[in-house]
């Protein structure tokens, strides 16, 4: 969305690819969620390093665009994430603490995501140790069978307060597991399943929806909704229309073109055999940095506008293209090839490669020369 560049690091003329993160149109996508839940508030989920782009540069121009609530996975990322936030934010750690964690995390002014009766008391006694309440977040599981207390330890730990004694309870969440599916009735279940839980905890404000749930009508938006994939750029909801801006784009250079004949393979075990003389480029891009070896023989990318498929097999650190079809003036040494970008999103990428746009994000490596797009007027 914006025209001018921050280059980081200088070593674009030496990578294989060129990965563009568009911070003006992740601050759009900010906005929008936060008109779409208002008046409930938008956290940021920048665990795996904002999904792979950077959550020292992502967060801060989330914060600037007003998030206070920022969501990782360990402590480790906190430790990380926290120098870079000003105050007032809050640093909330979904996994919780593991046993002996919970000194690190007070020194650091986290916030753990409390998901069992282990944490729960490990949590009350740091706080018995330093003499003073300590925040903490409840995470209830309403359905889904990974994390947060189960319902009868919600119960019980609802029946007995005093094993909270030293704890701040600040908010109570849940997570959805089919948010993404409109259709899916597990999203009413698990809906009214944390109605009744959250209940155990009156006056404490509340937090189900992600970034699918954000856009499920009937769904209560309560106090926070906690969107990732969406804040990326990626469709928040199956087989709807994505209302999000795209968030990044991702271009490789061709390093060489061949003629092949009839007969010849392409590329390992050599899958892939010309029946016709074919062209091929191959470009500087592969499995080490991120791009599925899935995609061998059923992915593509694009030139000048033209798709062009995968041929053969992705390699570590290259991968072939059937240009065949692409005039020769677009195929000059250098030249540029689309592989994420207006002509192919993440979640067609993630269609192709039988996997979802968390993957593909969260996969791209650390090769590629970054090139960070400002928020326009900031």
């Amino acid at each position: 969305m914006a025209a001018a560049q921050i280059l980081i690091p200088d070593i674009a003329d030496g990578a294989g690819a060129r990965l563009t993160i568009d911070l003006d149109a992740l601050v759009a996508n900010y906005r929008i969620l936060a008109a779409q839940v208002a008046p409930a508030r938008v956290a940021a989920v920048v665990k795996a390093d904002a999904y792979g782009l950077g959550a020292a540069i992502v967060a801060p121009a989330l914060w600037r665009a007003g998030a206070r609530d920022f969501f990782v996975a360990h402590l480790g990322e906190a430790a990380l994430l926290a120098p870079v936030l000003p105050p007032p934010s809050r640093l909330h750690i979904l996994n919780g603490l593991m046993p002996g964690a919970e000194a690190a995390c007070v020194a650091l002014g986290a916030i753990p995501v409390l998901n069992s009766l282990d944490q729960v008391e490990g949590w009350a006694r740091a706080a018995r140790r330093i003499g003073r309440s300590l925040p903490a977040v409840m995470q209830i599981d309403s359905g889904m069978s990974r994390l947060g207390l189960p319902p009868a330890d919600a119960e019980t730990l609802a029946a007995d307060p005093a094993r909270l004694a030293g704890i701040d309870v600040t908010l109570v969440m849940s997570h959805l597991a089919c948010g993404d599916e409109p259709a899916s009735p597990a999203n009413a279940a698990q809906g009214a399943a944390f109605a009744r839980l959250a209940a155990l905890f009156p006056g404490v404000p509340r937090s189900l929806a992600n970034s699918g749930g954000a856009f499920l009508p009937g769904l209560g938006k309560y106090d926070l909704v906690r969107p990732g994939i969406a804040l990326y750029g990626g469709a928040p909801q199956e087989g709807l229309a994505n209302p999000m801006w795209p968030v990044v784009a991702l271009e490789a250079r061709i390093v060489q073109v061949r003629d092949v004949p009839p007969g010849v393979g392409v590329g390992y075990g050599l899958t892939s055999v010309a029946d016709h003389p074919r062209r091929i480029a191959t470009i500087g891009v592969g499995y080490a940095d991120g791009w599925p070896r899935r995609l061998g023989g059923r992915g593509s990318a694009f030139i000048a506008g033209q798709r062009v498929p995968i041929a053969g097999r992705v390699s570590m650190d290259s991968m072939t293209l059937d240009v065949t079809d692409v005039p020769p003036a677009a195929l000059g040494y250098g030249a540029p090839v689309e592989l994420i970008g207006p002509h192919q999103t993440i979640d067609d990428v993630a269609r192709d490669a039988e996997t979802i746009a968390y993957e593909i994000l969260t996969q791209l490596g650390t090769r590629y020369a970054r090139d960070y797009l400002p928020v326009k007027g900031g």
